[in-house]
């Protein structure tokens, strides 16, 4: 139904007096934004009639609401009615009054903006593109109709060029021709309607825009304004249509170049536009682009400094102090030239060197050779707005640096860091010189530099301390300081106090003290917070340990004190001042403690108050844990008793970091002041620790048991404390160990409660044992018991008796076998825990007083039972490891003469290697030759379990041994036997750990051998070499670094699906066909993943994504899921090359989302393609992240598709707020 109110509306935004006009027209809007606004056809009518009329009414503030209200019309009214509305703006538009021409424009974009269906847009297209192409190329048009036009028809592009297909062809030609239009601003304006049609154009006719847009700049005879616009097109272009501009580099980028180097002296525009095409080719086509990389590379350089009006004649060596005020001077009387325009030449070349280091990883050492020294001697730059992209560039350089070389050491000469470190004392000399400048923004961005450094080069600075600290005052200290330059300053202090060793420092503390502390009362909040900040780095610094550092700390104990005590006590602050302050007054505590006795009561009574105020209460925890865990033993007495009251009640607490916090804290009090604690406060915290005991939370459950662990630990523990314990935490400790989940420092710490249990009297050793074996007891409301309980319950089990003495132990291993030598009892699960309860025993204590002991495990091999088998092999090995000399020969003996029981055995002889490597012990030269002999026969078994047991054996063996192992392996590299070349790669896949051992020198000229079988003829041989590369990758990258250009060609190559490797199997009423080669490309596809981590300066991504990457999104489930990993990691490491190629991946994505499991799929295939799908949003939603990916058109249509799918969206929501 039409609203009652509008007639009297219309009739009034018609009268005579302009208020009455806007004020009715501001009613229409108001009616006709309500969501139950409704129009007939005549109504629909009469509206766009009078909006029409309103848009030319003399008062522009009327005529400005007209233009509001179009928005919600055109979205309520009929299609036709909106296409007669765009036909009579067009006509305003093309033949109206030039008064009037803007608003129609402005309307005609709102129109524009608004339609949202497919069929509204055709229609509209139908009208619009004629009437713009008319304004555009007709002759008799105005500049001002053909602006309008081409602005219109730019707004239009960017939302249907892909629904102008037809009218491409068309527009291409009217646009190309107006890029010769003698006035400026039509040129621009066709520019940017080119590069917004070129997005959506066919590759043909894409082709032919850039080849017509190349003859004419190859045209030396154009005058320089086209060559200008001519270049700028290039550019925009490139940008727009991304990688598939790459196939006509080959055409643009030497004519750039030229005309780079050959433009005349006050042709400074052509050189800037010619630099920011090459700009856009880097970020935009990184693979077409890498064979000009090196000439790009050098012009960049070149026009770094380029400054033809400036000759540079100041002293370049001096950096004396004294010449402070002469700089000044120097600085404010520069030269300056507002016809000057060269500083955009240097200022694109910035940028685009800044393009060359983010986008090429693999060319690091190399820019370090060339580019570093220009960028540093280039921060004298005198113009500021080209001095701050130059130390962004810089910065970028520097970011790489710290990108590629992660977890690297830098011993080696032709790495990155090492380059840096070489360029070191050239950077801080040119940084302090910024640095004295008058310039605020050059001081800000001084600091941004020298704050990247110490991130990529932690403790680089030591030697040039004394150097910067003048320029940290000055920030600091300077009547003209911006709070921003001070918050930089304090940032970068911070930093450096924290990567540097104190006694660098301990020469400046006088000089950096006092203008820190004066930015503790600063008035701006973010200046104080990270001024606090770099008062706790500074207490650390002033005193790096108790003993004493021979520097005389005293003087700034007070000062500092007071500081940060004035803004401890001040409440009405910012809460990261509060927090700040907190933090900092916790650590001058448990620093100068000793010299605070005066004022600690006046002191610690506010940190307590602080653990009341809810936002500042986990400061304080924290703050307390800190002042606990002092070695100065800082009287708390005052405070003592409320602080653990406090926290006490604060386990009861939802907030978990806040439990989290307090545990910690409360054993750290416990162990430093548990003398001073009421036996009665403990008996509450033992209450309140029952409930944080459980395996929904291992980490709390974790901090619970140590925590109850110190409170038992505790001599005076009364009667009342263990039986408290044993009532309310044993329960709960029972409960945990039947968990699935329970492992690592849970684990351990539950194993040290059953410890402290039997060592705090009153607890009967023969009960709590009897509790621990009655949990292996299936009970009937949850059935079994899990495989990994019933280890934890052998753990705790060893430990337990280890804690009860040799008596206990020696009955509970005789009680032990007797279960075991009891042929009648069926129950498999005693069977099971025993032999897990001997070995977990056997490994921590010598059994060989049982006599016999051996024989009686062996005979468990005979089990029916598989879990009792591999429980009987974990034993017998672990029980060796008591006691080598005696058990070790033994099982080499049996794995000799018993064929049966050889895998078995074998599992044994694992556990005694693994142990051992681990330790760092050594075997005796005999077994180490027995047990390779054994082990070197088993190299070729048919069985897959066998050759891996024995591969894991004869790497642990070579991190004890590597001298006698390495060369025994390599000679086996060759060996004819496909299984042998197979085993022993995987050997050398084990012996490569993440801790340093001395296997790596020794394997360091070795590892080609290895690793060059991944173009073995035989899969399994392949398969390994990748297992092993992926380890090195890991574990070691640096070992690999020299032979990755060589191994990377044949990685890729096992990527590939490999016809020869599938077969159909014939089962009689169907075929079913195998693909031998998956587990290969899985592998293959995951080694590039770790590689991306560790080795990302070696590889090129943009040679890898196609084919490689391209053919593994469309591949099997299993390959799939690495490569949606690898994507991800690629969007956001070498984003350059992911946009380059976007477009070729978005089909094989767009099938796997939209992939649909058959009717009759078992659930486990349903939930696969569920995991499936969610891995692949992950990697759309990691692309989407990337800036300019919506220059492609299918990427972008592939969200749309996403955004419109109810179930597709909720599930790419949940992923993007993960």
């Amino acid at each position: 139904m039409a609203n009652l109110a509008l007639p009297g509306i219309l009739e009034k935004m018609t009268g005579k007096d302009k208020d009455y006009r806007y004020m009715a027209t501001s009613d229409l809007l108001n009616e006709l934004t309500k969501p139950t606004f409704r129009a007939d056809a005549d109504l629909e009518l009469k509206l766009k009639n009078i909006i029409i009329q309103q848009l030319d009414d003399a008062a522009g503030d009327v005529s400005g609401l007209a233009v509001k209200c179009l928005a919600p019309l055109v979205r309520k009214m009929n299609e036709s009615r909106v296409v007669e509305m765009t036909s009579q703006l067009c006509d305003k538009i093309l033949n109206g009054k030039d008064q009037h021409r803007d608003t129609a424009s402005i309307a005609l974009k709102t129109v524009v903006a608004e339609v949202s269906t497919q069929s509204l847009a055709q229609s509209i297209l139908s009208i619009l593109s004629p009437q713009l192409i008319k304004g555009i190329t007709a002759k008799d048009m105005t500049t001002e109709i053909k602006c309008e036009c081409l602005d219109i028809l730019c707004d239009v592009l960017h939302k249907f060029g892909n629904l102008m297909a037809a009218d491409h062809d068309l527009l291409l030609n009217s646009l190309l021709s107006q890029l010769n239009s003698n006035q400026a601003t039509v040129r621009k304006k066709s520019v940017a309607c080119l590069a917004s049609l070129s997005s959506s154009l066919s590759d043909d006719l894409l082709a032919k825009a850039t080849v017509e847009i190349v003859t004419k700049l190859k045209n030396k005879a154009a005058k320089s304004d086209m060559t200008r616009t001519n270049i700028q097109m290039i550019g925009a272009i490139s940008r727009a249509v991304g990688y598939r501009f790459g196939p006509h580099l080959g055409d643009t980028v030497p004519v750039l170049i030229n005309y780079c180097t050959t433009a005349s002296e006050n042709d400074e525009e052509l050189r800037e536009y010619s630099l920011q095409a090459l700009e856009s080719f880097l970020l935009r086509c990184p693979r077409d682009i890498s064979v000009y990389c090196d000439e790009i590379l050098h012009l960049a350089l070149t026009y770094l400094s380029y400054d033809p009006n400036f000759t540079d004649n100041m002293e370049e060596d001096t950096d004396d102090e004294g010449h402070e005020e002469e700089d000044d001077e120097e600085s404010a009387n520069e030269y300056t030239d507002d016809e000057d325009a060269s500083w955009k030449v240097r200022r694109a070349a910035a940028k685009c060197l800044a393009a060359l280091i983010v986008s090429r990883p693999e060319m690091l050492s190399k820019l370090y050779d060339e580019a570093c020294p220009k960028l540093i001697d280039r921060f004298k730059e005198r113009e500021e707005n080209v001095k701050m992209d130059v130390f962004n560039t810089f910065i970028e350089l520097l970011r790489q640096t710290g990108n590629v070389t992660k977890g690297q050491t830098d011993a080696n000469e032709t790495s990155p860091k090492w380059l840096l470190k070489q360029e070191l004392s050239k950077i801080v000399k040119s940084i302090n010189r910024q640095l004295r400048e008058k310039s605020i923004k050059t001081k800000v961005g001084a600091f941004s530099v020298l704050k990247e450094l110490v991130v990529v080069l932690p403790n680089c600075l030591a030697d040039h301390i004394g150097s910067l600290i003048p320029g940290i005052e000055k920030a600091l200290n300077d009547k003209s300081s911006t709070s921003n330059l001070k918050i930089e300053a304090l940032i970068f202090t911070r930093l450096v106090l924290s990567s540097h060793s104190p006694d660098v420092f301990h020469p400046y503390i006088k000089a950096l003290s006092a203008p820190v502390l004066s930015a503790v009362g600063d008035r701006y909040y973010k200046v104080t917070a990270e001024a606090l900040r770099v008062c706790g780095e500074l207490v650390s610094v002033v005193r790096p340990n108790i003993e004493g550092s021979g520097f005389d700390f005293r003087p700034y104990v007070h000062p500092i004190y007071n500081g940060i005590m004035s803004r401890l006590i001040n409440q009405d602050q910012d809460q990261e001042v509060k927090e700040c302050a907190i933090s900092c007054m916790g650590l001058i505590v448990s620093t100068f403690g000793d010299h605070l006795n005066a004022e600690l009561p006046a002191c610690l009574p506010v940190l307590v108050d602080r653990m009341g105020n809810e936002i500042t209460r986990l400061t304080a925890v924290k703050a307390f844990a800190v002042i606990a865990t002092s070695p100065l033993r800082v009287d708390l007495s005052c405070v003592l008793e409320q602080v653990v009251a406090e926290l006490t009640a604060f386990l009861r607490k939802a907030n978990r970091a806040l439990r989290q916090a307090t545990l910690g804290t409360l054993n750290s009090l416990i162990v430093a002041y548990g003398d001073k604690i009421g036996l009665s406060a403990y008996e509450v915290i033992i209450v309140e620790l029952s409930g944080l005991i459980s395996d929904s939370d291992l980490h709390m459950t974790a901090l619970a048991l140590e925590l109850c662990c110190t409170l038992m630990g505790d001599e005076r523990s009364s009667q009342s404390v263990a039986l408290a314990v044993r009532n309310k935490v044993l329960p709960q400790a029972l409960t945990l160990i039947r968990s699935s989940l329970l492992q690592g420092q849970a684990l351990l710490a539950l194993q040290n409660f059953f410890a402290a249990l039997v060592y705090s009297a009153n607890t009967s050793f023969d009960s709590l044992l009897e509790s621990l074996l009655g949990c292996a007891k299936p009970s009937p409301q949850s059935g079994g018991i899990a495989k990994q309980a019933l280890h934890s319950i052998a753990q705790c089990v060893a430990v337990l008796c280890l804690a009860a003495g040799d008596q206990k132990c020696t009955s509970t291993v005789k009680m032990l076998t007797d279960i075991l030598k009891d042929d009648s009892s069926p129950n498999s699960a005693k069977q099971h825990l025993g032999l897990l309860c001997l070995g977990e025993i056997g490994r921590r204590k010598d059994l060989s007083v049982h006599a016999h002991i051996e024989n009686v495990v062996i005979e468990s091999f005979q089990s029916p039972f598989e879990e009792i088998k591999s429980a009987a092999s974990y034993a017998l090995g672990n029980i060796a490891v008591g006691n080598l000399p005696k058990y070790l020969p033994f099982i080499l003996n049996q794995i000799d003469n018993q064929q049966k029981k050889q895998y078995l055995l074998l599992h044994s002889l694992k556990e005694v290697i693994v142990r051992q490597s681990v330790d760092k012990a050594e075997f005796q030269e005999s077994s180490v030759e027995k047990i390779l002999n054994l082990l070197f026969n088993h190299c070729e078994s048919e069985e897959e379990g066998v050759r891996n047991v024995v591969a894991e054996c004869l790497g642990k063996i070579a991190l004890i041994e590597p001298v006698k192992l390495v060369p025994a392996l390599k000679v086996r590299t060759s060996s004819p036997a496909a299984f042998t070349r197979a085993t022993v790669v995987i050997a050398v896949k084990y012996s490569i750990v993440e801790r340093p051992e001395k296997i790596d020198e020794i394997i360091y000229p070795e590892i080609s051998s290895f690793l060059m079988l991944i173009k073995d003829n035989d899969r399994h041989v392949r398969r390994a070499a990748v297992l092993a590369l992926s380890t090195f990758a890991h574990n070691k990258p640096n070992l690999i670094k020299g032979l990755l250009p060589d191994l990377l060609p044949l990685l890729y190559d096992q990527t590939i699906v490999k016809q020869e490797l599938i077969r159909t199997v014939d089962l009689g009423p169907f075929k079913h066909t195998v693909d031998d080669g998956l587990e290969l490309r899985k592998a293959a596809f995951e080694c590039v993943d770790t590689l991306l981590d560790s080795c990302l300066d070696q590889l090129n991504p943009s040679s890898f994504i196609v084919p490689y990457l391209k053919s593994g999104l469309d591949d099997h489930y299993d390959v799939k899921m690495p490569c949606h990993l690898i994507l991800s990691k690629l969007a956001d490491k070498c984003p350059s090359a992911v946009l380059a190629v976007l477009d070729s991946l978005v089909d094989p994505l767009h099938k796997t989302i939209n992939f649909k499991p058959k009717q009759d799929a078992v659930k486990q295939e349903v939930d696969r393609n569920e995991d499936m799908i969610r891995s692949a949003l992950r990697a759309i939603a990691s692309l989407n992240r990337i800036s300019g990916g919506d220059c492609s058109a299918k990427f972008k249509s592939l969200m749309n598709e996403i955004s419109k799918t109810q179930t597709l969206w909720d599930k790419y929501y949940s992923i993007r707020n993960e």
